[in-house]
């Protein structure tokens, strides 16, 4: 008689990098989701081991992310920077914990995959240990330029991104609270977390500047774009700009395609994406707003037209907005784990099952 399939284990889950903003917004994406756990481990550094931390009622002690702490992990979001996944993230694969990854420092190693769910799943089969979470800029273009590049083909991609200060993180936010209040009272704006104020300004520096002009971050859109779409010749340019703007993403967006696509055409293929949700009745004043993406999963669009810098039907010029630290982060992390879940490639929780079951 042919054996029952094993049924998916509850496996062990740790956060590293739990008391941030990503880390806690992944704890509350855990529950609201209903990932099936049998256990979370909340990590982070020395400076908050030994606290709790409390999210939707559930309270956890945190404990410092070292590399015996991933012992008896199944999973791990990881969201504590790229020095600190470049040191953890090897040791937690070596002790059969398959680790995905929300910093920069894996998305163009060539032997990590590069996941944005719904766009590039099976990519996540080949992984050895680490799986890499986009950037939250990259992120929310991914679904579009997939469908696009499925119908019509993309051949060049031009976004100016408006970034939200959580991108930075919570210093950030108490930093634009401060210069709102300090505008008030007619009280100076003080800068530390970036070189200028944020307040009431558009400061057009992401990460650092590289030698060929673009700043790290404008180049993270630039090449993240063509591993994870799988076109390493699709020419793209990018400036990134941070905002006034507490959570959520927006980017003005200008494709040329390979063959001709009307924007009503565009409004339907992107309305039958998954995840993607088009409001696009300007005269009405309906368009994706940053404040209207907040706490929300989907990818916002609207905005459609033709470019008018072409001719031939061939290009599109679009809005999109989501909230960066749902699905431009947390949201893509838990959602790569229930795919890894899902179909067995999490190794030690399958091993787990396939021992269960006999």
């Amino acid at each position: 008689m042919p054996q029952p399939k094993p049924v998916n284990p509850r496996p062990v889950v740790a956060v590293c990098g739990a008391t941030g903003l990503v880390g806690r917004t992944m704890v509350h994406i855990l529950h609201e989701r209903a990932f099936p756990m049998r256990e979370l481990r909340a990590m982070a550094s020395p400076r908050s081991a030994g606290t709790v931390l409390t999210v939707d009622g559930h309270s956890y002690p945190v404990i410092e992310a070292t590399p015996d702490a991933f012992e008896g992990v199944d999973v791990a979001l990881f969201s504590a920077g790229a020095s600190v996944s470049r040191a953890l993230a090897p040791e937690a694969a070596r002790r059969g914990c398959t680790v995905v990854d929300n910093s920069s420092a894996w998305r163009m190693e060539p032997g990590i995959p590069l996941v944005v769910a719904g766009v590039n799943d099976d990519d996540a089969r080949w992984h050895e240990g680490i799986v890499a979470n986009p950037n939250c800029s990259t992120m929310q273009l991914m679904p579009l330029f997939m469908a696009l590049r499925d119908s019509v083909g993309l051949e060049r991609v031009i976004v100016d991104t408006y970034q939200a200060v959580a991108g930075t993180g919570e210093k950030a936010v108490d930093e634009l609270e401060a210069q709102v209040r300090a505008h008030a009272g007619g009280m100076p704006k003080e800068a530390r977390v970036y070189p200028h104020p944020i307040g009431f300004n558009a400061l057009p520096e992401i990460d650092v500047f590289l030698d060929n002009g673009y700043s790290k971050e404008e180049w993270k859109v630039v090449t993240e774009s063509r591993k994870i779409l799988h076109m390493p010749e699709l020419r793209v340019s990018c400036t990134a700009v941070r905002v006034p703007v507490f959570v959520g993403h927006s980017e003005a967006v200008h494709v040329e395609t390979r063959d001709p696509i009307t924007p009503d055409e565009a409004r339907a293929l992107f309305a039958a994406t998954p995840g993607v949700v088009v409001v696009d009745a300007p005269r009405e004043h309906r368009y994706p707003l940053a404040t209207d993406a907040e706490g929300r999963d989907e990818v916002f669009v609207g905005r459609i037209r033709a470019d008018a810098s072409l001719n031939d039907g061939r290009g599109l010029a679009f809005w999109v907005v989501a909230d960066n630290l749902r699905k431009g982060a947390a949201t893509n992390a838990v959602q790569i784990a229930e795919l890894l879940l899902e179909r067995g490639w999490l190794p030690a929780a399958s091993r787990r099952a396939a021992s269960a079951a006999v």
